[in-house]
């Protein structure tokens, strides 16, 4: 059973429908009564169909000649109607209402598919809405208490229990679980999340109850820049839909001033009968709207948008959708895109009688006193089974040094140990010269005033990165780079590893905006993927620009014009695959249109259609780019 909202939803919805399906009705009952020459039944019957069918088209017509001085579609469509019935009124030949009833009837059931197709894409939008619940478990005075999302403020501690949805974004305080974030992030397989960890709203709780604090405000969460964002890209003309709406305004007065003179000048030079030149005129109107061309490219980059975001591509706009599938030069920012932003421990060498895992404990000893991201790699490297130093002191971009089971223990770079340690041994050097020529960091342990090893550390580079750079190649991308603000050999490590011939290093900001503007000169259409604060005038010079969803900060994230929500660099590929796609199936529905529009007049003006078939041509065509455009909604 439906409930009463539900009913009132489900007629909102459908009543393009409904009107389609009335206005059958009443044609159908109009035909038998006429058939059978109850001509009173048929006169009552036809115009309850005209008004149903076509009340929303007539009204949308009128509306945009009384506001904006405009022509379009609807209008031409309902005129049609009306004059195929006044010249059946005139002739006596009742059978052209019939005629006029079916256009309506075809216009209306096109309008509902194409309503039809639209919910479609917007099913995404609702299905994200309905990711959040209205309420979050809050703990008040140490109970919890229920309370809407929107009361909600940052500091706020929350309870979510397994099995329910993440009301809002938070820091997991205690507790741990794994979330399923496949409806935000596209992931498919379930993520752990323990202490620390961030969690986003609309993901969908496990088996752990949570302890979270919240560090946003709920409208800040990621799902609701990303429902902000999808509905922003539904409302945008890309910039082919506005040149076809400017066409259909001048198109629309061709047409009129076309059907005008088909009017008049037939039975001056040709001889024509009037009665068969308005028909004429008439199904001129019909044959020669540009209804299908209209619907020729929406459709189709809104089932894109809809397809990107079921994968965990986010598209701000339509424009972005066709300008991906045009990229002829790609520009990759290093850290937190290529790689992974997270420092890990890739080697380590010890000396004498110290062990490599010894090694590592006596530095993550002072390293768990630093806050630095090589010290956090060290630290996790070393694993359990070490004390703490004391005395530790940090000497920022250098080292840091402390005391550990009562001596003195250093740990920095090559020229903070050369303060306090004569000479390193030679194979020592020879193994850490080998690790920074690859682009690794060299840290090293010195205690007792002698060095007793070295750790390589390194940012992780992302697992997918070298078969994506290769799957861009073979989808024709003529030139990969990397920009990037680090050193040169780390750089160089980074794209040799990748398989990116050409490296942009040691770049401030506005080095790669002009390296952008650069590739542009060339290429014409540029991408740059990046996720940090410095890579945001880039991602705006670009022709397009894009984020890591997760990894991206929020200037980022606010300046790209695409954002890979689960920071999968594959997702790129598919991103330009689905860009082809739409260009292409927008060609081969412009092609369609035009070319049924094409045929329809040479047989209007032969003489071989009636405005019937004139109509089922007509909408024909509408329904079939727009059917068409759908395509896309398949992965």
């Amino acid at each position: 059973m439906l409930s009463y909202r539900g009913l009132t939803r489900f007629i909102a919805e459908g009543s393009d429908t409904l009107a389609a399906v009335f206005c059958g009705m009443f044609l159908f009952v109009g035909w038998l009564a006429l058939s059978v020459d109850w001509l009173g039944w048929a006169l009552l019957f036809l115009p309850a169909a005209y008004v149903i069918g076509g009340y929303d088209s007539a009204r949308e017509g009128l509306t945009t000649l009384i506001k904006e001085q405009e022509l379009d579609v609807d209008l031409l469509m309902i005129v049609a109607a009306l004059g195929a019935a006044g010249l059946g009124l005139w002739r006596g030949e009742y059978y052209l209402i019939i005629d006029g009833g079916i256009l309506i009837l075809i216009f209306a059931i096109s309008g509902a598919l194409e309503g039809y197709a639209m919910r479609r894409t917007e099913k995404s939008i609702r299905g994200l809405m309905s990711l959040t619940p209205d309420t979050a478990r809050v703990l008040l005075g140490g109970e919890p208490e229920m309370l809407p999302i929107t009361q909600l403020k940052v500091g706020d501690e929350i309870i979510v229990k397994p099995g329910e949805l993440i009301p809002t974004d938070g820091i997991i305080i205690s507790g741990y679980s794994s979330l399923n974030q496949a409806a935000i992030t596209g992931e498919s397989l379930p993520i752990e999340k323990s202490v620390g960890d961030e969690v986003f709203a609309g993901t969908l709780n496990g088996f752990g109850a949570l302890h979270l604090r919240v560090h946003k405000p709920p409208s800040s969460s990621l799902i609701q820049r990303v429902i902000r964002l999808v509905e922003q890209a539904q409302t945008e003309a890309p910039p082919s839909q506005q040149f076809i709406e400017q066409f259909e305004r001048i198109y629309a007065r061709v047409v009129v001033v076309g059907g005008v003179l088909l009017v008049f000048l037939p039975p001056l030079i040709w001889g024509w009968s009037w009665e068969v030149t308005i028909y004429r005129a008439l199904t001129f109107l019909v044959v020669a709207s540009p209804c299908a061309l209209m619907a020729a490219i929406m459709p189709t980059l809104l089932s894109g948008i809809a397809n990107g975001a079921r994968q965990g591509i986010l598209f701000k706009n339509g424009a972005q959708l066709e300008k991906i599938g045009k990229v002829r030069a790609i520009a990759f920012d290093k850290t937190g895109t290529l790689t992974t932003g997270n420092l890990q421990v890739y080697g380590v060498i010890s000396r004498g009688e110290y062990s490599e895992p010894e090694v590592l404990k006596i530095a993550a000893a002072l390293e768990s006193c630093s806050e630095h991201p090589i010290g956090k790699a060290i630290v996790e490297a070393a694993g359990t089974g070490w004390e703490c130093g004391v005395d530790v002191q940090a000497i920022p971009g250098q080292g840091i040094v402390g005391f550990v089971n009562h001596q003195q223990v250093f740990v920095g770079n090559t020229a903070f140990i050369r303060e306090y340690v004569d000479q390193s041994p030679e194979e020592l050097q020879t193994w850490a010269q080998s690790q920074e020529n690859q682009g690794k960091t060299v840290v090293w342990v010195a205690q007792a005033q002698q060095i007793i090893g070295a750790i390589a550390i390194a940012d992780l580079i992302r697992p997918e990165a070298v078969s994506m750079i290769t799957r861009l190649r073979k989808l024709g991308v003529e030139q990969i780079v990397m920009i990037t603000g680090d050193n040169q050999r780390t750089a160089d490590s980074v794209a040799q590893t990748v398989g990116i011939d050409q490296v942009y290093a040691e770049l401030l900001p506005e080095d790669k905006l002009n390296v952008i503007r650069q590739l542009q000169q060339e290429y014409q259409t540029v991408a740059m993927v990046g996720d940090g604060i410095n890579d945001a005038p880039a991602l705006a010079q670009a022709s397009v620009g894009i984020a890591m969803g997760i990894a991206g900060s929020d200037v980022a994230l606010e300046t790209a014009d695409i954002v890979l929500m689960a920071d999968k660099l594959e997702k790129l590929a598919t991103a330009i695959e689905l860009g082809r796609r739409s260009h292409s199936i927008v060609k081969q529905n412009i092609v369609i249109a035009l070319g049924f529009i094409i045929l329809l007049l040479i047989g209007n003006f032969l003489g071989n259609i009636n405005l019937p078939i004139g109509v089922i041509g007509h909408e024909g065509s509408t329904v079939l780019v727009t059917l068409s455009g759908l395509r896309l909604l398949r992965n």
